[in-house]
């Protein structure tokens, strides 16, 4: 699972929210092919995709959407 962003500050306090929670997370260049305005994105296990809505719901973070690996790229789940 992927979290694409519009803005750097909002990855990088994204980054401290999911770490406090210690949900396991990567942060990577966003894909080429997900249109975001940040370069940066979130990685996070599959089983953690409730727990990661919750905190980017409660704690308002700005995010341009949650994203699947599929076989044929990325496929948005919201």
């Amino acid at each position: 699972m992927l979290i694409a962003f519009d803005s750097t500050q909002q990855a990088l306090r994204a980054e401290m929210l999911l770490e406090y929670a210690e949900i396991e997370i990567d942060i990577c260049p966003t894909p080429k092919e997900i249109t975001a305005g940040c370069a940066l994105s979130i990685h996070f296990p599959a089983d953690a995709l409730e727990q990661v809505k919750s905190i980017i719901e409660t704690e308002h973070v700005e995010i341009r959407g949650v994203f699947e690996k599929t076989a044929d790229g990325y496929g948005q789940l919201f």
